[in-house]
């Protein structure tokens, strides 16, 4: 195997790596997402548990965001939360799904 091919090796195993961890933060953010609007909403224990694995399941319904969004916004909009105020904290748990991730909780 040549330098180059161990090089082109590397950058797809990175790659791989990378897209892995973006999924897992995503996916964790989403959770994190679903406590937040399951507590907004007065759901608590299994409920709330439930209500965030609804979340997470939203997402698979297209690509990007905007299917969670749409779900928690509508879900939230009754108690006066818009859907700014879900994106502003989806871009805020982001970083804790994140952080979380890379501290391997």
């Amino acid at each position: 195997m040549s330098s180059f091919d161990k090089r082109e090796e590397g950058f797809e195993k990175k790659f791989a790596l990378d897209e892995e961890q973006k999924f897992k933060a995503e996916a964790r953010r989403n959770k994190l997402l679903g406590l937040w609007a399951a507590e907004k909403l007065g759901k608590t224990g299994d409920e709330a548990a439930s209500y965030a694995k609804d979340v997470v399941s939203a997402d698979f319904e297209e690509a990007g965001d905007s299917d969670v969004l749409r779900k928690v916004a509508a879900d939230l909009a009754a108690k006066g939360i818009s859907e700014l105020d879900v994106r502003k904290k989806m871009d805020e748990l982001v970083a804790v799904a994140v952080a979380q991730i890379k501290a391997g909780q």
